[in-house]
């Protein structure tokens, strides 16, 4: 079986970012960003999906940090649609509920073509420390976008908005690892009725 990995690099006025990833890994990251909260989400990202990331992430942090977080999830969600290519074999689609402590979020996934964010998150802060809880929407946005998948997020109920927040990575995660593991009845197979799932 060929390897799912890939490279992307994005360069602009705003960010200037590299991503590598390899689907069929165990988990591995290395992640600078310059944003402390966000390495550590990504790392969770990274570790529950099996997906090993190296991501470099350079940004006008002296504005704040949403061109970084955005762009960031642009490159790593160009990098799954090029990493899964035609998305033959695989899964496709998955669910699951994540608790953590007081926190539970469920997030579902379609890798269809089609991106198509639902999100049914709140934060009952505007910071996680210093890093604008608003973010994690778009860093899931931009990426569902890019990578072009469905993904519904929702986080049922929790008390500490780090853990809504770690749930959300966390559960995309599983999902994500569920719906782009390989299928052993059809591993050559395009799961879909129109034999395409390129969008």
């Amino acid at each position: 079986m060929t390897a799912r990995s890939a490279e992307v690099s994005r360069k602009t006025k705003e960010t200037d970012i590299s991503v590598s990833i390899l689907v069929d890994g165990t988990g591995v990251s290395d992640i600078e960003t310059g944003v402390g909260f966000f390495n550590h989400m990504l790392d969770q990202l990274s570790r529950h999906s099996l997906i090993d990331m190296k991501v470099r992430a350079k940004g006008d942090l002296h504005i704040d940090d949403h061109h970084t977080v955005e762009d960031t999830g642009i490159a790593l969600g160009q990098a799954l649609g090029k990493a899964l290519g035609e998305r033959r074999g695989i899964m496709r689609y998955s669910s699951i509920d994540l608790a953590m402590d007081e926190t539970l979020t469920r997030a579902a996934i379609d890798v269809s073509g089609r991106p198509f964010l639902v999100w049914n998150v709140g934060f009952s802060s505007p910071k996680i420390g210093t890093f604008d809880t608003e973010l994690v929407r778009e860093f899931f946005h931009a990426f569902a976008q890019n990578a072009g998948i469905t993904l519904h997020v929702t986080n049922h109920y929790g008390a500490n908005n780090h853990h809504i927040a770690e749930t959300c990575f966390k559960a995309v995660a599983r999902a994500l690892r569920m719906a782009t593991e390989r299928d052993p009845r059809q591993p050559d197979v395009v799961p879909s009725t129109k034999g395409s799932l390129k969008g």
